[in-house]
């Protein structure tokens, strides 16, 4: 029987900035929205099915199943920042689940992080199509124009991370230019390890 690899792509905006609420734990920031891309691969890491969801602060209670029995749950700087951020509203094991975070795997490549925007500009023509500080602006004004903007932004995101993501695992490099104006193409290995290939975890929630 052919493997079948389940993945969800995901991203977060908040509400307040870190200046704002006077620590450096992100779950004092408070979630606005996340947006997440739940989908289906072949053996061959093709996809054959995907869907963007979005929920705001009120609604996260209905997101969670949609990380319950992932292979891989895919996002960037996601271990240090997003995962944090949502401590206040996820499930007690949720950190425990198979987090992929490429700023670790680029980090342990390069030696340093590197932007999502700086890698997807040189990687695939792509740019983010706003910024977090806006992001936090939209939030708090709280018109609809304002949150559809914070809405498309988030989910934006989650298509470039995962078009990053993508490119990483089918080549095996990426390409940024660096702070010191160096074009640069890092090797990284984003292939899935044999016991990560068998199954998919049970959910922990």
């Amino acid at each position: 029987m052919s493997k079948i690899y389940h993945e969800v792509i995901f991203d977060l905006e908040t509400q307040k900035f870190f200046d704002e609420t006077k620590t450096s734990d992100p779950a004092d920031l408070g979630v606005s929205v996340v947006s997440l891309y739940s989908r289906k691969l072949d053996e061959n890491f093709i996809q054959i099915e995907g869907q963007m969801f979005s929920f705001w602060e009120d609604e996260l209670e209905n997101m969670w199943r949609y990380f319950r029995g992932m292979d891989r749950i895919i996002g960037f700087n996601s271990i240090n920042f997003d995962v944090p951020a949502l401590k206040r509203y996820a499930p007690p094991d949720f950190s425990k689940l198979p987090h992929f975070d490429i700023i670790e795997h680029v980090k342990s490549a390069f030696g340093h992080r590197v932007s999502l925007n700086k890698i997807a500009r040189d990687t695939l023509g792509d740019a983010k199509t706003d910024s977090g500080a806006n992001a936090v602006m939209y939030w708090q004004k709280h018109d609809s124009e304002s949150l559809a903007k914070l809405k498309s932004y988030c989910e934006a995101d989650v298509r470039i991370t995962k078009d990053v993501y993508d490119y990483g695992l089918r080549n095996g490099t990426l390409k940024f230019t660096d702070h010191w104006n160096t074009p640069r193409e890092i090797a990284v290995d984003f292939s899935y390890s044999q016991n990560q290939a068998s199954l998919a975890q049970p959910s922990l929630f």
